[in-house]
C-alpha cells in the first residue's frame, strides 16, 4: 500500500460514506496516522442519487473526491481498494492492493440493496445505490423513450413507456415523483410526436401505505401528491418476480414493463473476518455497544448503516439513513480523542432531527418531532437541508444553480445517454 511506517497510532477507516467521512474529517488534525479505504475515490451524497437518475443533476454535483478530505492532514492517507477480509488476531486488513495493520479499526461499509433471496429480481431489476447504477438507470429510461418514439407496435410502446418501482419508502417515492415530473413538464416538449398519456408510473408497496417509516400524515400527503401527478399506487402488494419484462406480484396485478426499479430494502455490507456472533444475521449488521465497539472487540468499531446499537428508543438499531451515520462518526471521533488521552469514552445518544421526502415541484413531506407538514414549505426545507449537507462549495453552488434552472424553465438539463445501457439488464452491468 506504500503507507509510511509511523510511531503514531494507526486508525484505519473502511468506507467513505457519511459515517466514514464524518469521522475522518474530525480526526485529520489529531496525533494519529489516518488511512481511509474505499473502492471508489469519491464520496456519494446518496439522498440525491434519484436526481441523477431522473436527469436533474449530473453525477459530479453529488460526488466529492475523498482525497480532498484527507489531504488536509499531515498524517492522512487515502487508498482506493476493495477490502477482502479482516484478521483481528494480527490486527490486519487485507485488500485488493495489499495488507495494512491497524491499532484502531472502524468499519463504515454502509448498506447494499436487499433482494431477500429473490434471484430473478436481483439479476433483472434496476437498482440505485451508487452513481454508476444511477447513470445506468438514467440511460435505460432515456433509451426506452428513444425506442418508444420509433416503434409502431402499440403494445411494445406501452411496455417501453411503463415504469414500475417496487418499494414506496423515501427512495421509491422520490424516484416516482421525479419520473412523474419528467412526464408532466419535460418529455412532452422533447418528444412532441409522442402521446404521453400512454406513459404509466406504478409504485408498488408491500405495506398498507407509502412511506411506512414516516407518519400517517406524511403518508397521506405523499399519496395525494403522487396521485395528482398520475402515479398509480399499489399497497399491500409484493413483487414476486421480474423476468422477460413481466412484473409478477402476490396479487392479481401483473405488468409488462421495460423499466423495473427495485427500492424495496437494504441490508448491511459486512466484511469477513469478524466473529460470527458479532453479526446479526437477519440484518447483516454488526452489533455494537454504546461506544460503537463491535461486540467482542475493544479496538474495532462499526458506525453508520453497518452497525446496530440497541437502545430503548431504537430496539432494532437506529434508522439506516444519513443522520445516525453522521452523528456516530462525529461522536466516535470525540471518543477516540478521549481514549488516546486516557479518558473514559462517552455513550452515544442519537438526536433525531426528523424525516423528510420530496415528491416533486413544490411538494414534500416533513416529520420533525410533533410537527408534521407538507407542501411548498416542506419542499423548501427539504432543499435547504440537502444543500447544507452536500460536501464542497462547488457542489452546493452547482446543485442550487441546476435546481433554480429546472424550477424556472420547467426543464431538466442532464438528459444525456453518455453510457449506453440497452440490452445489458440481465445481471451483467447491475453489480458495479
Amino acid at each position: 500500500m506504500n503507507i509510511p511506517h509511523t510511531n503514531l497510532p494507526r486508525l484505519v477507516i473502511i468506507g467513505g460514506g457519511f459515517a466514514g467521512v464524518s469521522l475522518a474529517k474530525k480526526m485529520i488534525k489529531e496525533d494519529v496516522q489516518l488511512v481511509l479505504l474505499d473502492r471508489q475515490n469519491y464520496h456519494t451524497f446518496q439522498p440525491l442519487l434519484y436526481q441523477v437518475s431522473t436527469s436533474s443533476l449530473e453525477p459530479d454535483s453529488i460526488a466529492y473526491p475523498l482525497r480532498k478530505i484527507v489531504k488536509r492532514g499531515k498524517n492522512t492517507f487515502f487508498r482506493m481498494a476493495e477490502v477482502s477480509n479482516i484478521d483481528p488476531a494480527t490486527q490486519k486488513v487485507h485488500t485488493s492492493i495489499g495488507s495494512i495493520s491497524y491499532d484502531y479499526l472502524v468499519i463504515a461499509t454502509g448498506a447494499k440493496t436487499n433482494f431477500f433471496g429473490n434471484k430473478t429480481i436481483e439479476h433483472n431489476a434496476m437498482r440505485m445505490k451508487n452513481l454508476p447504477q444511477a447513470l445506468n438507470l438514467r440511460s435505460l429510461m432515456l433509451e426506452n423513450l428513444e425506442q418508444a418514439v420509433i416503434t409502431s407496435d402499440t403494445d411494445q410502446r406501452k411496455e417501453l413507456l411503463r415504469f414500475v418501482l417496487a418499494g414506496a419508502g423515501p427512495t421509491g417515492v422520490e424516484l416516482a415523483g421525479g419520473i412523474a415530473e419528467l412526464k408532466l413538464n419535460v418529455l412532452p416538449r422533447d418528444y412532441p410526436d409522442m402521446d404521453f398519456d400512454e406513459m404509466e408510473i406504478h409504485l408498488i408497496e408491500g405495506a398498507p401505505r407509502v412511506l411506512p417509516p414516516m407518519s400517517e400524515h406524511a403518508s397521506k400527503k405523499a399519496t395525494k401528491f403522487l396521485t395528482q401527478m398520475g402515479v398509480h399506487i399499489h399497497t399491500n402488494t409484493q413483487v414476486s418476480q421480474y423476468k422477460n419484462n413481466l412484473v409478477s406480484t402476490n396479487t392479481d396485478l401483473s405488468l409488462k414493463a421495460a423499466t423495473f426499479i427495485w427500492s424495496a430494502g437494504v441490508t448491511g455490507a459486512p466484511v469477513s473476518g469478524i466473529k460470527a456472533e458479532s453479526l446479526i444475521p437477519r440484518a447483516n449488521r454488526y452489533k455494537v455497544n454504546s461506544y460503537n465497539q463491535i461486540e467482542g472487540y475493544t479496538n474495532v468499531f462499526a458506525i453508520g448503516d453497518i452497525s446496530v446499537m440497541e437502545t430503548k428508543l431504537f430496539p432494532k438499531g437506529h434508522p439506516m439513513v444519513a443522520q445516525p451515520a453522521i452523528q456516530q462518526g462525529a461522536h466516535l471521533s470525540k471518543n477516540l480523542k478521549r481514549h488516546l488521552k486516557g479518558k473514559p469514552m462517552i455513550p452515544f445518544k442519537y438526536f433525531d432531527k426528523g424525516s423528510m421526502a420530496t415528491i416533486g415541484r413544490n411538494k414534500a413531506v416533513v416529520d420533525i418531532g410533533t410537527f408534521k407538514f407538507g407542501g411548498f414549505f416542506a419542499w423548501f426545507i427539504w432543499m435547504f437541508i440537502h444543500l447544507w449537507f452536500l460536501i464542497g462549495f462547488r457542489n452546493r453552488f452547482v446543485t442550487l444553480f441546476n435546481w433554480s434552472y429546472n424550477y424556472i424553465n420547467y426543464d431538466k438539463a442532464a438528459r444525456l445517454i453518455v453510457r449506453p445501457f440497452k440490452n445489458k439488464k440481465e445481471g451483467i452491468e447491475q453489480k458495479v
